[in-house]
């Protein structure tokens, strides 16, 4: 007898109140070996909730199960143009999926749908080059290394320099303590982001992350031995790995060594959890956050994000690195933060 042939491929849309197939649709992401925490699906409700941006997360499914998915999100801006993109505020994306056939459908659907919407371009946040073909940025980098096992054998793998950096942070008798609220991180955040010239997010993003992940986010704060707030990150929680994602400190956190007490102080909790991964994430090569990771034993491996043109001849480059906003840059540090914590979410929404 013939084997019986394998039915087709479907894609089909996650709705945004389909909890049934949300539910299904985690599961996947949590057991495919290429999804990240950014392919599940609480990022459509927070992403079209808190910027107003439509999402597209599609599916590929065979006789009832789930063979790949494709999150996306149209990005639509008078400043910073039209796209697809897979995901905004995330820093990994593209498909995920576990046969061939599903990662060719999503894309081909992926493509249609860009050509639909009109936009300017689809970009995908891949980590490997999946199309040799399509024009590609390597401009980001991620680090990522293994936790081990024992907690001396954390502190020790940290090179020296940096490694007296955390003893520094010890010995000043520094304190962190993990937040379910947002309030004392963002004002962290939120003064950072100011000094280097850059909208915040808003406070209520952070608080809806810490909402909708659970116990798979977390706030930690470094706070002094006066008991004043320092330093802080918000980090993800997926399958064996950390991943500290937004950060911030104030003015005194470099001399107290608090951002280093405090990395130090999530890889140490996060081995007394039995994680394997601490997933330093994205920096821009070349900046102070590339050379600061660097510095603490992690070595950067290259992000490929990928894209299909439409109506634009170059790939866009929205970022602080471009010369052209530098202007821009320098005027909004001399803005009082009240009145850039009101404006940046009017702006930030669209740098997705």
């Amino acid at each position: 007898m013939s084997p019986t042939p394998r039915s087709a491929v479907q894609v089909k849309r996650l709705g945004l109140k389909d909890a049934d197939s949300a539910r299904r649709w985690d599961a996947f992401v949590q057991a495919c070996p290429s999804a990240t925490f950014f392919h599940l699906a609480a990022w459509q409700r927070i992403i079209r909730k808190q910027f107003g941006h439509e999402g597209y997360f599609l599916y590929a499914e065979r006789d009832g199960a789930i063979e790949g998915v494709l999150p996306l999100a149209e990005n639509k801006s008078r400043l910073f143009g039209h796209a697809l993109v897979g995901l905004p505020f995330a820093v990994y994306g593209g498909v995920a999926a576990v046969s061939d056939e599903a990662a060719r459908a999503l894309e081909d659907e992926a493509q249609a749908l860009a050509r639909r919407l009109g936009v300017e371009h689809l970009e995908l946040r891949n980590v490997e080059r999946r199309h040799l073909d399509w024009p590609h940025q390597d401009l980001y980098v991620t680090f990522r290394k293994e936790i081990l096992e024992d907690e001396e054998a954390n502190m020790l793998a940290i090179p020296r320099k940096q490694r007296a950096m955390v003893r520094k942070g010890i010995k000043n008798n520094l304190k962190a303590e993990i937040d379910r609220d947002a309030g004392r991180f963002f004002a962290l955040y939120a003064d950072n982001v100011h000094r280097h010239g850059t909208p915040a997010m808003p406070r209520r993003y952070f608080q809806a992350l810490l909402d909708e992940f659970g116990d798979a986010a977390e706030v930690l704060v470094v706070s002094s031995e006066q008991g004043e707030p320092l330093s802080g990150v918000l980090s993800f929680y997926f399958r064996d790995e950390v991943l500290p994602y937004y950060a911030g400190d104030a003015v005194a956190a470099r001399d107290l060594a608090a951002n280093d007490f405090k990395y130090w102080e999530l890889m140490r909790r996060a081995c007394g959890r039995g994680l394997k991964v601490f997933d330093y994430g994205r920096s821009k090569q070349g900046t102070g956050s590339y050379s600061f990771k660097k510095n603490w034993g992690f070595e950067p491996t290259p992000l490929n994000y990928e894209y299909c043109l439409y109506k634009r001849e170059a790939v866009p480059q929205n970022n602080p690195s471009n010369a052209k906003y530098q202007l821009m840059i320098k005027a909004w540090r001399r803005l009082p933060i009240s009145v850039a914590n009101w404006l940046g979410p009017h702006i930030v929404r669209s740098l997705g």
